[in-house]
């Protein structure tokens, strides 16, 4: 593994293959009734660039309700180019014509999203359009809800060895990868109708719960009916509920690549104190 080993991170498996398990039967219920309450159709998407070449990919799905990249996004999208690989974006704003020009300028392949549909409706367009224009890719996929990769990518991709890999997983819930972040090899129409009932064509849910009971905590599960799943990482909650949260710092110290930016100046900034998060990411390289 590439952390450096702490006491604080002993807890955490490495190099964990997904084991399905089954959700407490309350989970189970809310899950139905988000199912029948919340799913909505999906939102409006437009391909504008369209991706060429069979090879490894990163899709990067960004969110700009006005128009506007900000500073984690550039930042992002320096580290991401750097990798080397091809980089189609998926951007949700309120029209084709709101996409930033430097955001678009920076993107080999280029899907326009309409707001709705949180992080799955975006995941679904940019992977079955790569399905649909370059069969058989591979895919990082990741959202702009982290600082980074605030660290070189391409010794951690080395290690995603499972059809689906995630960063990091959790037992909260379910089992499940989190899905800030993750790869996925082989990116077919094939792999794609058997995601269907995470990365739904037709559908989407537009609130938080309905998100992550219905397509974040079930994505593992139902991708290992037809290919092979695991994580970089794993907490078994006893450490960690989630250790993109609870371990954040000690995760990036380590030289983890991803930190949340909601924990500075977002809605879970209350987790760890401002100065440390942003010591972190200046120790990590992110000009905090």
């Amino acid at each position: 593994m590439l952390l450096r080993p702490t006491p604080e991170l002993a807890a955490l498996r490495q190099d964990w293959t997904f084991a399905p398990n089954k959700p407490p039967w309350r989970v189970q219920v809310r899950r139905l009734g988000q199912r029948v309450l919340r799913r909505v159709p999906a939102p409006a998407r437009r391909v504008l660039r369209s991706p060429a070449g069979v090879g490894a990919w990163t899709i990067y799905f960004v969110f700009t309700p006005d128009g506007l990249l900000q500073a984690p996004h550039r930042f992002a999208l320096d580290r991401l180019r750097a990798l080397g690989r091809p980089l189609l974006v998926v951007c949700a704003a309120p029209s084709p014509a709101d996409i930033p020009a430097d955001l678009a300028a920076a993107a080999d392949a280029l899907v326009w999203k309409d707001l709705p549909g949180f992080d799955f409706s975006a995941y679904t367009a940019g992977l079955a359009t790569l399905a649909e224009h370059c069969p058989g890719s591979d895919a990082l996929v990741l959202n702009d809800s982290t600082f980074g990769p605030l660290v070189d990518l391409a010794p951690w991709l080395a290690l995603a060895r499972w059809d689906l890999t995630g960063f990091t997983a959790t037992a909260n819930v379910e089992n499940h990868i989190q899905s800030y972040a993750f790869h996925l090899k082989g990116v077919t129409p094939a792999r794609m109708r058997a995601l269907g009932p995470v990365l739904m064509p037709a559908h989407a849910y537009d609130r938080f719960w309905g998100v992550v009971l219905n397509q974040e905590t079930r994505f593992a599960r139902v991708a290992s009916r037809s290919m092979s799943v695991g994580s970089l990482l794993f907490s078994d909650m006893l450490e960690a509920e989630d250790p993109t949260l609870q371990l954040a710092l000690p995760l990036v110290r380590a030289g983890f690549p991803f930190l949340k930016r909601s924990l500075l100046g977002g809605k879970l900034a209350h987790l760890h104190p401002e100065h440390e998060v942003r010591d972190a990411l200046r120790a990590a390289g992110y000009p905090a």
